[in-house]
């Protein structure tokens, strides 16, 4: 029987990276998180994703090193601090490994991007059953207009890629 799950926008979450100096946790409790999996005997049958993550506020930051950068600095947003994902299509490739195809903006830049998407397990919290997934994505920094330059406050480059880490949780 196939059941239709759908995103725990409080225990979801995404991870950005980018070489050399930034890294930072976007927590679903103050991001928004949207969407549906359909699963048949713990094997993904169709899904969709859609999230708008602000890099202005709302994050806990996680330095591995000293530095001073921001993560608006990392998307040069003052305007619009939104990112935006949507998927448009979902493939299917095994038990385990799919792919949600999508739109992402930032800077009202518009790009097709494909997400490697892992589906985790199952776990039982709170007496809810979860899914758990993990999507994850390189994007380059020049693909969107963000410039590539020294970080203002730390003087240290920012690397070219970012790397995107969505952890998703979804309930019945």
């Amino acid at each position: 029987m196939n059941a239709k799950w759908t995103i725990d926008a409080k225990h979801s979450d995404v991870l950005i990276e980018a070489r050399h100096s930034v890294l930072a946790y976007l927590e679903g409790g103050t991001n928004e998180f949207n969407g549906y999996v359909v699963m048949d005997d713990n094997i993904v049958e169709d899904a969709a994703v859609e999230f708008s993550l602000n890099v202005n506020h709302n994050y806990k930051k996680i330095e591995p090193m000293s530095s001073y950068s921001r993560l608006s600095d990392l998307f040069d947003q003052t305007e619009d601090p939104t990112i935006r994902f949507k998927s448009t299509s979902f493939q299917k490739v095994n038990k385990n490994i799919n792919f949600i195809k999508g739109e992402l903006t930032i800077k009202n830049v518009t790009k097709t991007l494909e997400l490697d998407t892992e589906f985790m397990g199952m776990t039982n919290y709170d007496g809810h059953e979860k899914a758990l997934f993990e999507l994850s994505t390189k994007i380059k920094r020049s693909d969107f207009d963000l410039g590539y330059q020294s970080n203002p406050h730390s003087g240290i480059a920012i690397g070219q890629d970012i790397k995107l880490v969505a952890n998703l949780e979804f309930a019945m």
